[in-house]
C-alpha cells in the first residue's frame, strides 16, 4: 500500500479516512458499502478533513480487535485485507475491500433489509428493496431479464412481430422463443420472461412504461434549445433503427476526395452510433423507474443516457492496479 498515494486523494465512493476506532459502527456501514458498491480503501489514523496522519497506537491490538469486529457484525462474512502501513514514527491500519460476489452484506444488528448499505459519493445510503434485489440476483447469478413473469401467459407477446424480426438472421421455430429465453417454462405453464415481454410484449409499458426511446437535436451545446425531438414507443429492435435514423437526420457528411473519386463519410462513424445505442437498449436497468433511454444530438457531441445501476462498476483507478472481474449477467454498465 503506498501511503503517500492514498493521501493525496479526498474521500470519496472508494476512500474513507478514520481517526481511530472510537466509533465502529460508522466504519462498519463503511465496509459493507465498499464490498456492495465498488470496493474501496479504509484507512485509519488519519482526520478526514485535514488528512493528518495521527496513527494508531498499539497498532497490533487494533488489527486484531478490526479483525474481530468485521467478523462478529457483518453478514454475510466479508474477506478483507488488513495491513498495517509505517508512517514515519506511526502506523496506519489500512482495510482493503474488494467489490463482492456475495453481496448483499449487511450490519447483522439491523438485519438483511435495514442494515444493507451502498456508497453513494463519501456517503454511506441505505440501501432500497429495489437496490438489494439487483444485488441478490447478482450473488445468484441470476439475470433479471431472464426471469418470469408468472401471472401472464405466452399469449401477452407478440410473436409475429417477434418471427418478422427475426426473418433477417433465420426463422423461428416455436421451440426457439424458449431457446432465446423469450419464455420460460413455470409451474407447468409458458409464461414470458422479463427479457421477452421488454422486446416482444404487446402492452409493455404498462410494466415498464419507460421502455422507450427519447431523441432530441439541440442548439449548441447545451439543452438549452431544442429544435427537433421524436419519442420512439416501436418494439426495442424497431426502436433501435430508428434512434439511428433520427440521429443520421441531424448529421453532417464530409467528402473525401482521392484522385478522381469522390466518398461521402459520415460524421461520426456509424458502427459506432450503433453499438452505443443498442448497449443502451440492452444493459438498460429497466427494473428502474423514472426516465427513458435518451439520445441527445449537439454540435460537437452525440450523447447517449440509460438508466443504470452501478452498483457493481469499478472505478478507472481500480482497472489501473489489475484489479478485474468477470461480468455477471445482472450487471448494468453505466454510461457518463
Amino acid at each position: 500500500m503506498n501511503l503517500v498515494e492514498v493521501l493525496r486523494k479526498p474521500e470519496g465512493k472508494t476512500l474513507e479516512y478514520k481517526r481511530d476506532l472510537s466509533s465502529p459502527d460508522g466504519l462498519l456501514k463503511t465496509l459493507v458499502a465498499f464490498a456492495n458498491t465498488a470496493g474501496g480503501i479504509l484507512a485509519i489514523g488519519i482526520e478526514d478533513r485535514t488528512r493528518r496522519v495521527t496513527g494508531v497506537p498499539d497498532v497490533l491490538d487494533a488489527e486484531e480487535r478490526l479483525a474481530s469486529i468485521i467478523a462478529d457484525s457483518i453478514r454475510p462474512r466479508l474477506v478483507s485485507e488488513i495491513e498495517i502501513v509505517p508512517w514515519r514514527k506511526t502506523q496506519v491500519l489500512v482495510v482493503q475491500v474488494y467489490p463482492s460476489a456475495t453481496r448483499p452484506h449487511y450490519l447483522e444488528r439491523l438485519g438483511p433489509e435495514a442494515g444493507v448499505f451502498v456508497r453513494l459519493g463519501s456517503t454511506n445510503r441505505r440501501a432500497d428493496m429495489a437496490q438489494i434485489a439487483e444485488m441478490r440476483r447478482f450473488g445468484q447469478f441470476e439475470s433479471f431479464d431472464e426471469q418470469p413473469i408468472p401471472d401472464l401467459n405466452s399469449e401477452a407477446l407478440d410473436f409475429r412481430a417477434a418471427s418478422e424480426l427475426f426473418i433477417p438472421v433465420r426463422k423461428l421455430a416455436p421451440s426457439a422463443f424458449r431457446n432465446l429465453r423469450v419464455t420460460t417454462e413455470h409451474h407447468g405453464r409458458e409464461v414470458p420472461t422479463v427479457g421477452g415481454f421488454l422486446l416482444f410484449a404487446r402492452n409493455r409499458f404498462d410494466r415498464f412504461p419507460d421502455a422507450w426511446l427519447q431523441a432530441g437535436r439541440f442548439a449548441g451545446k447545451d439543452r438549452v434549445r431544442i429544435l427537433d425531438s421524436s419519442e420512439i414507443r416501436s418494439y426495442l429492435p424497431r426502436a433501435a433503427d430508428q434512434a439511428i435514423a433520427f440521429v443520421q437526420k441531424h448529421l453532417g457528411r464530409e467528402a473525401i476526395i482521392t484522385g478522381a473519386h469522390r466518398v461521402d463519410r459520415w460524421t461520426v462513424p456509424m458502427v459506432a452510433l450503433r453499438e452505443a445505442i443498442i448497449n443502451a437498449i440492452v444493459h438498460a436497468n429497466y427494473a428502474e423507474k423514472g426516465a427513458p433511454i435518451r439520445v441527445a444530438v449537439f454540435d460537437d457531441r452525440i450523447k447517449v443516457e440509460i438508466p443504470a445501476s452501478c452498483l457493481s462498476a469499478l472505478p478507472l483507478t481500480t482497472y489501473a492496479r489489475g484489479v478485474s472481474r468477470l461480468p455477471k449477467p445482472s450487471d448494468r454498465p453505466c454510461l457518463p
